[in-house]
């Protein structure tokens, strides 16, 4: 069993672990259970969501946070897409995805992802279809300001984090029952936190919570909504 962990984004744009709960990565209820857990606890949908695409999270999001735009994080994907090309390809098919995401904007993010079909389409089409398939929750991230991009696109802020904790718990095994065990990863989790960074651009935080629409990374419309 592998603890399921949600790190969210306050309103001042600190970073803040939301809730931490043992469950299987991949299991479908055991990420309901946790967000259903933060709906008892008062949160609202949240505006979007990043995950890897493999768990369970997705369909979890859907069920209790119907309103909240799900994130595929780039990193799992670009790594799960070059498994499918021969080596000597893969350098290519690398740069090509990088040209999606670190586009200027959505516009140019979508020409990205036409050329990378056209030209992998016909000799690699497994690959095409992982960026093709996932097109909206791959580019889901430009629709928020162009400052917080680099956070959105990926779950490095939770990776990083547990690589840490599971050197730490590696080195203390026998932490004892279950509960000990993620009463542990708490511990390392929540001082790990006061060294967390917030986020660029905090001052849009407030904006895209009260519902502002951006495109492309700029601000077009600010709709006020109910609390």
């Amino acid at each position: 069993m592998r603890p399921g962990a949600l790190l969210g984004i306050r309103l001042d744009g600190t970073k803040e672990l939301i809730a931490l709960a043992e469950g299987l990565r991949e299991s479908t209820e055991s990420w309901a259970d946790l967000l259903r857990d933060c709906r008892r606890r008062g949160m609202r949908d949240p505006e979007l969501v990043i995950g890897d695409g493999a768990m369970g999270l997705g369909k979890a999001l859907a069920e209790v946070f119907p309103a909240a735009r799900h994130q595929r994080c780039w990193v799992h994907k670009a790594r799960n897409v070059t498994s499918c090309p021969p080596k000597s390809a893969q350098p290519g098919a690398t740069k090509a995805m990088q040209e999606i995401y670190n586009a200027e904007d959505r516009g140019h993010a979508e020409k990205a992802v036409d050329a990378f079909a056209k030209t992998y389409g016909a000799k690699f089409p497994k690959a095409v279809a992982r960026i093709t398939d996932d097109r909206e929750e791959l580019l889901a991230f430009y629709d928020f300001p162009a400052e917080h991009w680099s956070h959105l696109r990926t779950t490095n802020p939770v990776e990083s984090t547990f690589s840490t904790v599971k050197l730490r718990t590696k080195v203390t095994r026998g932490a004892g029952s279950p509960a000990a065990a993620l009463a542990m990863v708490f511990k390392l989790v929540e001082s790990a936190q006061a060294r967390w960074r917030s986020i660029t651009g905090a001052h849009l935080v407030p904006l895209v919570r009260a519902g502002a629409r951006f495109e492309s990374g700029v601000l077009v419309e600010r709709e006020e909504r109910a609390a």
